[in-house]
């Protein structure tokens, strides 16, 4: 991994840097709702998983679930944070049709989760090379969800749905540490990673179970430096939050163009307003919502209904213990037991799925081929066709089985190309189209010896010239390759013509 280099937007007037921060809501993987026993299935029928506590009908009392409370506290155990054994839950004020109880009850002053963070590693971007950079977390607070108002089932109305009414969402706040659209979108991957392996969100951003929003602003380069050595956010610009953004793609996107739009409006002498911004995939523009509140605004106070949250430290020790291998570990551990870079074991280890894939697919071979494998042609040509890993036409033992054709000379690296395709195209396995097709490896020396003398003696011209320049060699690999059809060892290959030629 190289240093992470300062990536700056070039304006009219000047250089300009990004700084930002990010919140991002997770729902709790749980079968109940956070205050009430109702249900959480996604897909039900409209306001069918609704509780009395749900719809705030009078004289209904919260009940914490604990469960949630639990799955909060593994959260923060994998963010390496400080666990609060006390926290408080707090009445946030604000009105919206799909909010029946005229506030949300979430945490403001006393959190479950205090400070933590994470590490994140960011892919090649902009010209650069991957690196990594840390990321502090301010806090995590549990609160519960807002309905949803559906807007085009009728022209003249608007429909409330209140099945999400009380879900329990993890909203995990960053510092301003993020400082590039790629390092934005390289954030909510690893949160998403870490908080699958934990359990404690499916991260489904197609459904909603995890949305980022995007706190955007601009300063001059030297800035954001005075700003750590002195907290003081005077040294940073006005931000505008982006809202509720599900696809890592529009969240650079949205990033891409909230920041130009800012810089050309102080470049312009004008100021930026703070508000919250909705994200238009279709236009790629961003588009203002509604003015930002700050935090009096919602006139937060405890809530009279729950006393505060209080627990035992041997408790959160008990769910550390049951803690399964998080990201990170389980990338150092690429590293170390399949001697893989850090890049590829980042890749791998990325989330559950990629690497219990990758570690079927190595079982018994060779690591560092079944990972270029894996992370060149089969993540490849999933990319391409705009695919997961679970639609692979081509499963881990299916592959598995492909590289040890590679690695026992059955076939080289070339024909093993033109193999997978065929296995995407679905004629099977390897071994099976190998044989089919007669694309084993000529090993035999003699056959091969054979082509070589008569590629030479039909050559005396170029003969003489690698004899001056032996990097010409590559020309008769080629035609001794293309007179085999592909199929001759390539080592084989280049040891006879060494000899022949007396290179």
């Amino acid at each position: 991994m190289s240093a992470r280099t300062p990536y700056t937007i070039k304006g009219e007037t000047g250089d300009w840097e990004l700084v930002m921060g990010l919140e991002v809501h997770a729902q709790v993987a749980s079968n109940a709702k956070l205050f009430s026993g109702a249900s959480t299935a996604f897909g039900s029928d409209p306001n069918c998983n609704v509780s009395l506590v749900d719809a705030a009908m009078p004289g209904m009392l919260p009940v914490i679930n604990k469960f949630c409370v639990e799955q909060a506290i593994r959260t923060g155990l994998g963010l390496k944070a400080q666990i609060n054994t006390w926290s408080r839950f707090d009445r946030k004020n604000y009105f919206y049709p799909d909010l029946p109880q005229g506030y949300q009850i979430s945490q403001f002053a006393h959190p479950i989760v205090g400070e933590g963070e994470i590490e994140v590693d960011v892919e090649p971007a902009h010209g650069g090379d991957a690196y990594s950079f840390t990321c502090r977390i301010e806090r995590l607070h549990l609160e519960q969800d807002a309905g949803k108002s559906i807007h085009d089932m009728d022209p003249n109305s608007t429909y409330v749905d209140l099945n999400r009414s009380g879900v329990a969402l993890m909203e995990i706040v960053s510092k301003p540490d993020v400082r590039t659209p790629a390092e934005a979108a390289a954030y909510v991957k690893k949160l998403r990673a870490i908080v699958i392996a934990l359990g404690t969100c499916d991260g489904d951003m197609d459904k909603g179970n995890l949305r980022a929003d995007v706190n955007v602003s601009v300063c001059r380069p030297g800035q954001y430096e005075k700003f750590r050595e002195t907290g003081d956010f005077s040294h940073l610009g006005t931000r505008c939050e982006l809202k509720n953004m599900n696809s890592f793609r529009f969240i650079q996107q949205a990033i891409e163009y909230e920041a130009r739009r800012q810089i050309e409006i102080l470049e312009d002498g004008g100021v930026v307003d703070q508000e919250t911004r909705l994200f238009d995939p279709v236009k790629v523009e961003t588009r203002s919502m509604r003015s930002k509140e700050d935090a009096h605004d919602y006139r937060y106070f405890p809530d009279p209904d729950l006393l505060p949250l209080e627990f035992e430290q041997a408790w959160v020790d008990e769910i550390r213990e049951s803690l399964p291998e998080l990201p990170d570990e389980k990338r150092a551990r690429f590293e170390t037991d399949y001697g893989l870079s850090r890049y590829d074991a980042g890749v791998l280890s990325a989330d559950a799925e990629k690497a219990d894939f990758f570690e079927e697919v190595a079982k018994g071979r060779d690591p560092k081929l079944a990972a270029n494998w894996v992370t060149q042609e089969l993540f490849g040509y999933l990319n391409k066709q705009d695919m997961e890993l679970s639609d692979s036409p081509v499963s881990a033992a299916s592959l598995g089985g492909l590289i040890e054709l590679i690695s026992n000379d059955t076939i080289s690296g070339k024909i093993a190309k033109d193999v997978f395709v065929r296995m995407i195209e679905g004629e099977g396995e390897a071994a099976d189209i190998v044989e089919k097709h007669g694309l084993k490896q000529v090993t035999d020396t003699g056959a091969i010896e054979k082509v070589v003398d008569e590629i030479i003696a039909a050559n005396p011209e170029q003969v003489a010239q690698v004899k001056e320049k032996p990097k010409t060699m590559g020309w008769f690999v080629g035609q001794v390759m293309k007179a085999s059809g592909g199929k001759a060892n390539p080592k084989a290959v280049n040891d006879i013509l060494k000899a022949k030629l007396g290179l």
